[in-house]
């Protein structure tokens, strides 16, 4: 019985160890999910499977942003390993950036996967969007484009007005107009322009009033007073003082009249050949009317010279009438 027993604990013993054999046998001739290699990884195909016993094959392909360049990529398990891959992959070239309107692209290392290049626009345009694009595995990321500069609308002045009238903003290099109303002077530039940095190159204008000191005053220049004329008229007699000094009174406030007409020509700067035509004529009318005086007391005076040698000869009949009484 004990020899019996001994037998039996044997062969469970060996049976025990025979199948922990086939199990690592077994477990040892499969190979594990391929991990890939330099700048490639397993096809989707290749994770969605289970195992992979021996003699069975994976593929592999180029990680994202790389590209074959040559090899095939198949793998093949042998005796619980993979062999060694054949596939080689390479950097994605992007390539240059398509042209844009008045858009330039500066590129500082290169056009492969990972790099970047500048966006720049032309002088007066202004970038809308990203100022760098970077290459990817789908091509350049980044978007944008070059828009022209505009400037604000352009202020109105005070008492002036500008030639601006659109409803859109003014863009680069375009110019407004001032100008002023009546009366007014303009003082700054009168045409300011739109530059590439968004402002006027010249704040706009001013429109001030004229002053006094902006007038243009002319001196107007005479020979002589109009009152000396008549002084160098000679005198007829000493019986015509009287006329002679109503004479004078009147040719003063004649000369006054004129003096006055003068300072306020001078004030608001008449045209001097006017104001001489009409000096002349005041004071060629001043003569007439003094000599039309003096010619007229002097007829008086001789009137009264005649009458005071009269001799009353027209009294003489009478006289003798008398007598003959």
């Amino acid at each position: 019985m004990e020899v019996l027993l001994e037998d039996t604990r044997g062969q469970r013993q060996f049976k025990s160890l025979l199948l922990v054999f086939l199990f690592v046998w077994n477990t040892a001739a499969d190979c594990l999910i391929p991990e890939g290699g330099p700048n490639m990884v397993p096809t989707t195909e290749t994770l969605l499977r289970n195992d992979f016993p021996e003699g069975s094959e994976a593929v592999l392909e180029c990680a994202n942003g790389y590209v074959e360049d040559s090899g095939s990529g198949i793998l093949t398990c042998r005796g619980g390993k993979w062999t060694e891959p054949d596939l080689t992959c390479i950097k994605k070239d992007c390539g240059v950036p398509e042209e844009q309107k008045n858009m330039k692209f500066h590129i500082f290392h290169g056009t492969l996967y990972g790099d970047m290049i500048k966006v720049t626009c032309d002088e007066g345009y202004r970038i809308n969007g990203t100022s760098y694009r970077q290459c990817i595995a789908t091509g350049w990321f980044g978007s944008g484009q070059c828009d022209i500069v505009t400037c604000n609308k352009p202020l109105q002045v005070a008492n002036g007005r500008s030639s601006w009238i659109s409803e859109k903003n003014p863009e680069y290099k375009q110019f407004v107009n001032y100008s002023c109303a009546d009366g007014y002077t303009l003082r700054g530039n009168a045409s300011i322009t739109c530059s590439k940095t968004g402002q006027y190159d010249s704040p706009p204008p001013e429109c001030q009033g004229v002053t006094t000191e902006d007038r243009v005053t002319t001196k107007m220049v005479t020979s002589a007073p109009p009152s000396s004329e008549p002084e160098t008229l000679p005198a007829r007699t000493s019986s015509i003082t009287t006329t002679t000094h109503r004479a004078t009174t009147f040719t003063a406030r004649t000369s006054a009249a004129v003096s006055a007409s003068e300072r306020e020509g001078e004030y608001e700067a008449v045209n001097p050949s006017k104001n001489t035509a009409l000096i002349l004529a005041v004071t060629f009318v001043s003569l007439v009317a003094v000599l039309g005086v003096v010619l007229f007391f002097l007829c008086k005076c001789q009137q009264k010279r005649k009458g005071s040698y009269d001799t009353r000869e027209d009294l003489k009949p009478e006289l003798l009438q008398f007598q003959n009484l």
